[in-house]
């Protein structure tokens, strides 16, 4: 069980962390790259071959501005990708907050998708990696049927006697 995350600049570590801590809280293995897709195009693709070598078996990809990381990795590789769209944290002038990011993600054309999750929500992709891997690893999906089952009773227990 491997996931890779890849996210374009240093600037959006600790959005991405969060995806990592979901990982290490479900005993999922995982490793992080900071390349850009359009600094770095070459490299990029090379460790995306590297990573499909090395048996990783979904990517998350987070990225702003124009993000393209997620879409370009699609075309690289057939594992699934998360694409995580950004909110521009080195950059706040453009005010757009994340909306750019988002519709480039989602906008993927026919035949190469990615799977998109809310902005700065790379927690989610982590939760949706976890998903597509329990499909293949049994230990996996045991994890998160206790976690699901923990969430709806922490739910209901906290709807139950209300004081308004």
């Amino acid at each position: 069980m491997k996931v890779a995350i890849f996210f374009g600049s240093k600037s959006d570590t600790a959005v991405m962390k969060k995806a990592a801590d979901v990982l290490k809280e479900f005993g999922v293995d995982y490793k992080a790259y900071i390349i850009s897709a359009h600094r770095a195009g070459i490299l990029l693709h090379e460790t995306v071959k590297q990573v499909e070598k090395d048996g990783f078996e979904v990517i998350i990809a987070g990225a702003g501005l124009a993000a393209a990381l997620p879409g370009v990795i699609a075309g690289i590789t057939t594992l699934p990708v998360i694409g995580v769209p950004l909110e521009c944290v080195s950059d706040k002038s453009n005010g757009l907050g994340g909306m750019d990011s988002l519709l480039s993600i989602v906008q993927m054309p026919p035949q190469i998708p990615v799977a998109t999750v809310g902005i700065n929500s790379s927690k989610n992709a982590a939760y949706l990696a976890v998903q597509i891997l329990s499909l293949k690893y049994p230990e996996l999906k045991e994890k998160l049927v206790a976690f699901r089952k923990k969430l709806a009773d922490d739910a209901a227990a906290s709807g139950l006697d209300v004081e308004l």
